[in-house]
């Protein structure tokens, strides 16, 4: 019995002794998760509700603004719950440099919500992934060079579409119009006369049709209830916006070709509306700010006077770069970029942001980004000059985006806007309406994927008649 004992006692020794060293096993494995995690935290953010995310929290017809007010409270780099889908925000001009260009590799690919998946089906530049964007985005660069994009061939286009476009300002004979309609027509008309070959005219339906649907599709994507779709696709059949969109996209046989048409109807809309928003923001600033206007006429009548603007004439036009500069920055066209998603588990600035996460690089925290502009929220040609009056480049100045994903159709954008823009002030004087003052020209964008003037009308009074 003395030996059983015995026995009993070493054994029940032994049993407690496993069963401590299990439990000290199991609080070493939680201790040091719980130390990994610290190591590897995911970015701060508000707490979210199930199902919600941090909807309520969310302005969806301008959540920039309402991730913007968020970067003050959580820092230049955040998580946000859109419904059910988590995000990650990047904010100021740092923080998404180092993310867009440093990291460019681990933040290349595009996010896919429904709405881009639906539309592009992983074709095309703008909405597809690895090797296809690869490819599809080389071919574009080196065709669209191949096709005169950026060399003396899209200058003339250019040029050509000016004249144009200003016998259609010059038959208003003053009285007010709306300027967003013949100014679309004549942009698209440039990347129209390089894609395919031949202009269109302005009174041609089927091309009215074209940059209608482009316009309404682009209004539609920014709308609150489409960016709802995207995060609950099964609200999608029950929206009137989302049938809308469908029956635009069935009336439009480019989204029913292969990569080649995807393609030429990604730049056909990107060189269609960004630039066209640009220049319509340029004509109400200079109606808004007459004295601004009144030095880039000064300058151009000094410099040029009569003769046509070419871009060789910029380095001497050094306010006029400035203030179309300062167009792009203040206008703000696409504050939120195009989402991306990282390729990889990426360790930035501290945080764990895991493969697959959707990452919003908000571009307006860069174009008003404290810590880069004297004054980020106003109006101000001289965030462009030194103190001689000399143009200066910006680093900060990022309207186009940075790194792989960088608009394709950059140098194109900035040759059209300073041949247009030099051209249209060197011609014409924009003023208001009748009875409307400068003060009460309205500045609030429209409720848009990219952000337009709201609807507006102004004079375009011809200089020297």
């Amino acid at each position: 019995m003395a030996v059983v004992e015995e026995l009993l006692h070493v054994t029940s020794r032994s049993a407690l002794f496993g069963i401590l060293l299990m439990l000290l096993s199991v609080l070493y494995f939680f201790s040091s998760r719980s130390r990994s995690q610290k190591k590897e935290k995911e970015p701060p953010g508000p707490k979210p509700l199930p199902i919600l995310g941090n909807l309520l929290h969310l302005d969806l017809k301008r959540p920039h603004l309402s991730l913007l007010s968020m970067s003050k409270q959580y820092g230049s780099i955040f998580t946000v719950h859109f419904g059910p889908k988590k995000m990650v925000v990047l904010s100021g001009y740092q923080t998404i440099k180092q993310a867009l260009v440093t990291h460019a590799e681990e933040f290349e690919n595009r996010d896919m919500n429904h709405m881009f998946s639906v539309f592009n089906e992983g074709r095309g530049i703008l909405f597809s992934n690895g090797k296809n964007w690869k490819t599809m985005r080389r071919f574009t660069l080196s065709t669209l060079r191949d096709l005169g994009m950026g060399k003396k061939g899209s200058k003339e286009k250019i040029i050509d579409e000016t004249r144009y476009l200003r016998e259609v300002f010059e038959k208003f004979k003053g009285k007010p119009f709306r300027t967003s309609e013949p100014v679309s027509y004549a942009v698209s008309n440039v990347i129209s006369a390089i894609v395919y070959g031949s202009r269109f005219e302005y009174t041609d339906p089927v091309f009215i049709d074209m940059i209608t649907q482009v316009k309404e599709n682009i209004r539609l994507m920014g709308s609150a209830s489409i960016q709802l779709c995207n995060l609950f696709p099964w609200l999608c059949s029950w929206m009137r916006t989302w049938k809308q969109i469908m029956i635009n996209r069935e009336r439009n046989p480019l989204f029913h070709e292969e990569n080649l048409k995807y393609t030429v109807s990604n730049l056909f809309a990107a060189g269609t509306d960004t630039t066209a928003a640009t220049l319509c923001w340029a004509f109400l600033l200079m109606a808004k700010y007459p004295h601004v206007q009144d030095q880039v006429q000064k300058e151009i009548d000094r410099v040029i006077g009569d003769c046509q603007a070419r871009m060789e004439d910029r380095k001497d036009l050094p306010y006029t770069n400035a203030v179309i500069h300062e167009i792009q920055r203040i206008a703000n066209i696409v504050p939120m970029s195009l989402p991306h998603t990282t390729t990889c588990d990426v360790h930035f600035q501290g945080y764990v942001i895991k493969k697959g996460t959707c990452v919003i690089p908000l571009l307006t925290s860069v174009l008003r980004d404290e810590n880069e502009w004297k004054s980020p929220n106003t109006f101000n040609p001289e965030h462009f000059l030194d103190e001689k009056g000399q143009f200066v480049k910006r680093d900060s100045f990022l309207p186009f985006s940075a790194g792989h994903r960088v608009c394709v159709g950059e140098s194109l954008a900035k040759m059209e806007l300073f041949l247009f823009f030099t051209s249209f002030l060197q011609h014409f004087r924009f003023t208001p309406p009748p009875g409307v003052s400068e003060e009460q020209l309205d500045l609030t964008p429209a409720v848009g994927f990219t952000l337009n003037p709201s609807p507006h009308e102004l004079c375009a009074v011809v200089r020297n008649a």
